[in-house]
């Protein structure tokens, strides 16, 4: 039977591959940092089978045993974060993570490494122009919205392209955009459906976002290991849509009433400002950043998934299923 290992294999498109890869009858080792992270996941039907390891991204040794007789690694584990700077946390777990990743995927001879990266190393769109894709410059730094998620995750894909160049090492790189759907348990992106469900966002900005079914995500991971050319990027996005728009139908679909409060601009700079005072003082992450203020309203971040539909055969289901999915899981696991 063909044997994969996964990385982050707790998180939302962790579970979410787990389930696709045993559909597919794929032998799946999942690795975890701690039994109460995979609290979730591991009694679940879909689950049934996979191979749970004990294994953390600072140590090359235990990912390279993993990862031993692997056909394939999918390397989905990362830190994420709203913080306006690159932090050692991010630093550690991103792109020093990666490298060992790397290190042990060519230690232990695995066939192909799938390096999921994220939209946030695409170039925004031109404004008013065409979808970014695959070949778009990498701009955010001159716009102003390099933060130390994405720059640490551009810094972990070049890790991964210049191994490539450097070594026999066999990979491709996908971008997933912002992922709605079930088990995410943190909650991670899902926090907007969460959020919206219980009444707690305030209101709604204008800027743009690429919304993905996580399950979608998933195959999409699966046909790149597969049908992937070693070397490839591929947009694993979904609907380019305003957050003027996704908000009202997350609501609709949770039977509640949608914010209506526009957010000016200079009200939310305002609140940003404070988050960053916040974390130089305490060191913690607030709940606002100048950066993610800067997100909330750039209506750029429209990405193109032509080359991943035309070459691995991704699709992209209605945001609707995707949202109805995370409702779903969030009321049975009493978050709702």
């Amino acid at each position: 039977m063909t044997l994969v290992a996964i990385t982050g294999a707790s998180g939302l498109l962790g579970g979410n591959l787990i389930q696709a890869l045993r559909n597919d009858g794929v032998d799946v080792r999942a690795l975890y940092r701690s039994e109460a992270s995979i609290a979730h996941l591991r009694d679940l039907p879909a689950m049934a089978g996979t191979r749970w390891v004990k294994a953390d991204l600072d140590d090359e040794a235990a990912l390279a045993r993993a990862f031993d007789g692997a056909d394939g690694v999918f390397h989905v584990a990362a830190a994420v974060s709203i913080l306006s700077k690159v932090t050692p946390g991010l630093t550690s777990a991103n792109v020093d993570g990666t490298r060992r990743v790397i290190d042990a995927v060519r230690r232990a001879r695995v066939r192909r490494l799938v390096h999921t990266s994220s939209t946030v190393t695409i170039g925004l769109a031109d404004a008013g122009g065409a979808d970014a894709t695959e070949d778009s410059p990498w701009n955010f730094a001159e716009l102003g919205l390099n933060d130390g998620y994405c720059t640490t995750k551009k810094q972990a894909e070049e890790l991964v392209l210049g191994a490539l160049a450097a070594t026999d090492l066999d990979a491709v790189i996908v971008n997933p955009g912002y992922l709605f759907g079930p088990l995410d348990v943190k909650p991670s992106s899902g926090k907007l459906i969460l959020d919206t469900a219980l009444g707690k966002v305030p209101g709604v900005t204008p800027g743009v976002n690429s919304f993905s079914d996580v399950r979608d995500v998933a195959r999409g991971l699966v046909a790149a290991w597969q049908r992937g050319v070693r070397g490839e990027r591929y947009i694993l996005g979904g609907h380019n849509l305003p957050y003027t728009t996704v908000l009202p139908l997350i609501a609709a679909r949770a039977g509640v009433r949608p914010p209506r409060f526009q957010v000016p601009r200079v009200v939310a700079a305002a609140v940003g400002a404070v988050g960053d005072l916040q974390m130089r003082l305490t060191g913690r992450e607030p709940l606002l950043t100048s950066a993610a203020v800067r997100w909330a309203f750039c209506d750029r971040f429209r990405v193109s998934s032509a080359k991943a539909t035309t070459t691995l055969g991704y699709t992209i289901s209605p945001l609707e299923g995707a949202i109805d999915a995370a409702l779903d899981w969030f009321r049975s696991s009493g978050r709702l």
